[in-house]
């Protein structure tokens, strides 16, 4: 053997190949469980800005149907808002006046999401159905200063966070619940006639007014869905 020659046994040779198999599957899995992240995060965050849903028995129990324009009343069981990639604060006094007349399906104004869908009810009965509100994600605790607005006929509810310093709902909201699984709304719409139809809108804006609406929040991001069910468990609310 030659002064300085590396001799390579047969088990160090083993166990390198070993260990470069090793470090394959490792990088694979990786770049496998990446591949998912994307997938997930891809679904979630391209879906729209908000989604609403119906829960796929409440049709065949109740006969209640939802749509997105008074033109065509087929049913659907999943409507989304159109995206929005940057929203500032504004006040609710910018808002439109008459907002939830402005138009069917998506309407968003500057820096506001606004969305107008039809709930009917096309059995022979009086029917109570729920809707609910569910945060899936929020970064940088924008949800402290959001607000989210929901008309039903005309009439509206503005929803906010409460204020995280005096822990009392922010002027003129009713404040998020805090559930377990994310759910910040949840109302009852009940006695609803056969025949009758109900108009929803959904207004989402940063609040300017809110003293926690600060330069903290700027780059934060928020998801949310709404649920639309024929029945809710009385533990929930």
């Amino acid at each position: 053997m030659a002064k300085g020659e590396v001799v390579v046994t047969a088990e160090q040779y083993k166990k390198k190949k070993k260990f470069e198999k090793i470090v394959i599957i490792v990088l694979l899995v990786l770049l496998l469980l990446l591949a998912i992240s994307y997938f997930v995060l891809n679904i979630i965050y391209n879906e729209g800005s908000f989604t609403i849903s119906m829960d796929k028995n409440t049709y065949l129990r109740s006969n209640l149907v939802m749509y997105e324009s008074l033109n065509n009343r087929s049913n659907v069981r999943r409507l989304s808002t159109a995206e929005m990639p940057f929203m500032d604060n504004i006040s609710i006094k910018w808002l439109p006046d008459n907002i939830q007349n402005e138009a069917d399906g998506a309407h968003n104004g500057k820096n506001y999401i606004a969305y107008t869908f039809y709930l009917e009810n096309r059995g022979n009965e009086p029917i109570n159905y729920w809707y609910s509100v569910t945060l899936d994600d929020v970064i940088k605790n924008v949800d402290e200063a959001v607000r989210f607005m929901i008309y039903r006929n005309d009439e509206s509810v503005v929803y906010a966070k409460l204020n995280s310093n005096t822990n009392e709902p922010e002027k003129g909201t009713t404040p998020f619940r805090d559930d377990e699984d994310g759910t910040i709304i949840l109302e009852e719409r009940a006695d609803m006639m056969p025949e009758d139809i109900d108009k929803i809108t959904i207004v989402i804006w940063l609040e300017g007014d809110d003293p926690e609406c600060v330069n903290a929040l700027l780059g934060g991001e928020i998801k949310m869905h709404m649920d639309i069910m024929e029945e809710h468990t009385e533990e929930s609310v």
